[in-house]
């Protein structure tokens, strides 16, 4: 029981400083999540429902501290796939496995995260600009007739073509270091 003590130590530090940004949630062999900030056991739809507000959530193993988020995220896209509406192909899901141990798939997780994020930056864009947009200017607006809609989605296109191009001269720089290695030259 010589361990209760540090939590008791860690708890009181906690409560004297402001609630930290990041939600932890323990997860012990029974496989139950317990949500440290409401002290309740909650279930992975829950975290899902942290994730989809935009709580910065980390998963610990309650017993090593092992940080499990990638498992319990990845679980999360597990289930939603399974269900009514994937967002995913099997073509998609099959060129992503294809990555892993390919000399690109460092590359890729970087291109793919940059992506979404410009995506979701869009998105919020047109969020905040839509909550003052009446019908008519909506299906004007998605019509693809907007100079807005095209500078944002332009904007978004070329951060891709940036992103792509930025991969691809990285790779052409690893294969000519490689290639001298080798003493082979291009």
């Amino acid at each position: 029981m010589g361990f209760q003590p540090e939590e008791f130590v860690v708890s009181e530090q906690k409560s004297a400083a402001p609630k930290s940004a990041q939600r932890v949630i323990k997860k012990y062999p029974n496989r139950r999540l317990y949500d440290t900030d409401t002290s309740t056991y909650i279930t992975l739809a829950e975290v899902r429902q942290l994730v989809m507000a935009n709580q910065q959530v980390v998963v610990r193993d309650a017993k090593t501290g092992e940080d499990l988020t990638r498992s319990i995220l990845l679980q999360i896209i597990l289930e939603e796939e399974a269900g009514g509406a994937p967002m995913f192909t099997e073509a998609v899901l099959a060129n992503i496995i294809r990555f892993y141990g390919h000399a690109m798939q460092g590359f890729m997780g970087a291109y793919l995260e940059k992506n979404v994020q410009a995506f979701t930056d869009v998105q919020a864009k047109l969020a905040e600009q839509s909550q003052s947009v009446t019908p008519e200017m909506w299906a004007q607006f998605m019509s693809l007739q907007s100079p807005m809609l095209k500078g944002m989605m332009g904007n978004y296109v070329e951060q891709s073509q940036s992103m792509l191009t930025q991969m691809q001269e990285q790779m052409q720089k690893q294969t000519e270091q490689m290639l001298g290695a080798f003493g082979l030259k291009r």
